[in-house]
This record gives C-alpha cells, sequence and structure tokens, in this order.
C-alpha cells in the first residue's frame, strides 16, 4: 500500500495535491464513461470524507476517557468495556456534528476487503447503511451503483487504495477546506470531460465568484432554483469568510432537477460543513418546492 501523505498546507498546495490524486484516478478510469465515473469517484472521496472525520472523533474519545487533564471524559482506572463503549457511542458524534459510521460501513473495513470480488456490493451497503444512520442530511443522497457499474471490482480496490493515500485529518481537526478545494477540483475535471454535458452540473468558479461579489452576501437567505454542484453557495461562504463575517448570518435554499447532480450538490455541501437540509429535488419550473421563500439573494 503507499505511504499516507500528510495533507496540504496552503490553496496552491491544495491544488497541487488534487491535480497529482485527479491523475492517479484517472489513470484507473480505463474505458468507463467519465458520466459514470464522476459519481464513482466523487462517491468513494465523500465516503473517506465522512470515515476520516469519523476515526478522528473516535480516536479523541478513546484518549479522553484514559486522560487525566479531560474533565469531561476522564473515568480513573476506566474498564476496557467502558472505554469502548464511549467510542461507539452514537451521540458522541452527533453532538460534535461528525456523521456515525456503523463498523460495516468504516474504510477500514471495506479497505480490507478491497481485493473481494464483491467489493462493490459492500460498497453499496455501506452507502446505505450510512444514510440510515444519518437520515437528516443525507438521505438519498449516497451513490448505491458500485455492484453494478462496469468498473472491475479490481480496479474499484484500487481506488480505495489510491483514496486511502489521503490524509484528511490536521491534527485535531478534519481539513475540509483541503477536502472542498479537492472535491470541487474534481467536479471541474469530470465537467472538462463530459465536455457540453458538463455544464449541466457546473459552472466555472470565476462565473460563480464574480455573481457572488455583485450580490455581497453578507447576511440573508441567498437562494439557487437551479443549485447544480452548489457553487453558489459555496462561494457565498467563501466571500463571507474573507471578509471576517460570520458564515451562520446566511441561509441557503436551492432545488436542483437532476438527482444525480442533487447527490452531487448535497456530498459538496456535507463535506464544507454547510448545512444541505433545504437543497430540494425537483424542477424548480413545474414544482417550485420553496414557494413562499422570501429569498435576500
Amino acid at each position: 500500500m503507499a505511504k499516507k501523505k500528510s495533507a496540504a498546507k496552503n490553496g496552491n498546495g491544495d491544488l497541487d495535491f488534487a491535480d497529482r490524486l485527479w491523475a492517479a484516478a484517472n489513470r484507473l478510469r480505463g474505458t468507463v464513461e467519465a458520466a459514470e465515473y464522476k459519481h464513482i469517484v466523487l462517491g468513494l472521496l465523500f465516503l473517506k470524507y465522512l470515515s476520516d472525520a469519523f476515526e478522528n472523533r473516535h480516536k479523541f474519545l478513546l484518549r479522553a476517557v484514559t486522560d487525566p487533564a479531560n474533565t469531561e471524559y476522564y473515568v480513573k482506572e476506566a474498564p476496557a468495556e467502558y472505554i469502548a463503549s464511549v467510542a461507539e457511542d452514537k451521540d458522541e458524534y452527533l453532538a460534535a456534528n461528525v456523521f456515525w459510521i456503523p463498523p460495516q460501513a468504516r474504510w477500514s473495513y471495506l479497505l480490507a476487503n478491497a481485493r473481494q470480488p464483491n467489493l462493490g456490493r459492500l460498497i453499496d451497503e455501506a452507502m446505505a447503511a450510512i444514510e440510515k444512520e444519518n437520515p437528516k442530511q443525507l438521505r438519498g443522497v449516497l451513490p448505491k451503483i458500485y455492484a453494478r457499474s462496469s468498473l472491475p471490482a479490481q480496479t474499484l480496490g484500487e481506488l480505495l487504495n489510491l483514496f486511502s493515500t489521503v490524509d484528511l485529518v490536521n491534527g485535531d481537526t478534519v481539513a475540509r477546506d483541503i477536502l472542498g478545494r479537492t472535491y470541487e477540483y474534481f467536479i471541474k475535471m469530470f465537467a472538462k470531460a463530459e465536455g457540453h454535458r458538463g455544464g449541466e452540473f457546473y459552472t466555472p468558479q470565476c462565473v460563480v465568484r464574480l455573481l457572488v461579489e455583485m450580490l455581497e452576501p453578507y447576511r440573508g437567505r441567498v437562494y439557487d432554483p437551479a443549485c447544480g454542484s452548489g457553487g453558489m453557495f459555496v462561494q457565498s461562504r467563501k466571500f463571507i469568510e474573507a471578509h471576517n463575517g460570520n458564515p451562520n448570518d446566511i441561509s441557503i435554499y436551492g432545488q436542483e432537477r437532476n438527482e444525480a447532480t442533487w447527490r452531487i450538490c448535497k456530498m459538496n455541501l456535507a463535506i464544507r460543513g454547510i448545512p444541505n437540509e433545504n437543497i430540494l429535488l425537483g424542477d424548480t419550473f413545474t414544482n417550485d418546492l420553496h414557494p413562499d421563500l422570501r429569498a435576500d439573494f
């Protein structure tokens, strides 16, 4: 297995890192169409994020129970069973805004089965299990396409090994911005690979950034009736942070008619810690799902 790499520390480093990761993943694509491969890769990248965030919290809890300096969790001479029960307490993860990942859906379990011929089915079952445990943000969002994809099981295992070299944890935190940049970069590259069809789910970042700078959404309700992969919402948060504002001063609302694109959007926002509950699936022209919304932008 390849040696694990440390997370990049700056914007340019992030892009170099994302470019290297994209090149490696694209080499494994073979004859699979970009339109199909996109969902395979983005789904796995999101699963890696979920697992890294979970494992980071898991390690924290194991340390905290045995650390006398941690007055909240420390239990003197705590038995191993108690320590394990704290580390497997779902509420401890939800309280920290970390998705709960059941054992059979964790990256370590899938990686241990990376050479199995039924790996695609195991990944599909992992995605379904995660959705079941985290319905508020993830119901119907995760791709369950791996068992029936045209990508060979061996190549799927190689993708798992590739993404296992990615360290999305920086100290005691998950490097959301690094992963967010990487995820956004992959979306852009898949859009290029698909040609004119890529415009259905991706608008160039420079265009979205210009629009956001013209709107200046410091606070209020931001609405995109054809939100694609969610670039408008991501750039709005970046705009606020660049002006030393509070990202929580805006709430986002959106609608997307293409189900596959809607899934990408929901994952893109979740990676960045942006609430995605108000991103709904449907055609705004024929079925406006935010009819009473009074948006500010």
